[in-house]
């Protein structure tokens, strides 16, 4: 029953809609109809601004954070503390409040990270702003840091199957949900981003 619990939880944390919470309390937009018409945090920057995007960001980051730290929460650690991460990151893609339309799972990935694994997530973090900073593409940075956080967890966590597995699910999970952007990326057409 307690496993039962927990996997519901991580899957209803990561279904709250940061970015359809913050749109709309705050500036009566519902960021769905608006940019890429996606939930997470590069929509509501484009969308809403620095401000709203780093809130949203955060909050995604921390709903993975708090799934992954429920076993431990909860003393039930048992369970696997990265499995229970990616029920979240699912409810984060497909959530149940907000019709299962979700974001494309990079900020709670990170922040599944995050609790497993702090210096883990510093590394793809550092990762991600170096690509940016070089690329001006969120996207295609998101997808650099999770490659490149899977590479890492093979060389430097060889017996961690648990994350290693967990990783991999995450690279896949991030470049399937980027598709659109790669295609985008291919013909010139990705917005850059401009702050940086």
């Amino acid at each position: 029953m307690l496993t039962f619990i927990i996997i519901l939880s991580a899957y209803l944390i990561g279904s709250i809609p940061s970015g359809l919470i913050i749109g709309k309390t705050f500036y009566n937009i519902d960021i769905r109809e608006h940019g890429s018409k996606n939930l997470g945090g590069t929509n509501t920057f484009r969308t809403l601004g620095v401000k709203a995007g780093l809130t949203v960001t955060i909050m995604d980051i921390l709903k993975g954070t708090l799934a992954t730290s429920l076993p431990f929460l909860l003393g039930a650690n048992d369970i696997n503390h990265m499995l229970v991460g990616v029920i979240a990151v699912v409810g984060h893609m497909f959530p149940i409040f907000a019709n299962f339309r979700g974001g494309k799972a990079v900020a709670t990935s990170a922040g599944v990270i995050l609790g497993y694994e702090p210096l883990f997530f510093v590394i793809a973090v550092i990762i991600f702003f170096i690509s940016l900073y070089f690329s001006k593409y969120v996207s295609l940075s998101s997808m650099i840091a999770s490659l490149l956080a899977f590479i890492y967890s093979l060389v430097f966590h060889t017996g961690d199957w648990a994350l290693i597995t967990v990783i991999g699910i995450f690279t896949i999970f991030i470049f399937y949900r980027h598709r659109a952007n790669i295609k985008r990326i291919i013909d010139k057409t990705e917005p850059k981003v401009k702050w940086l």
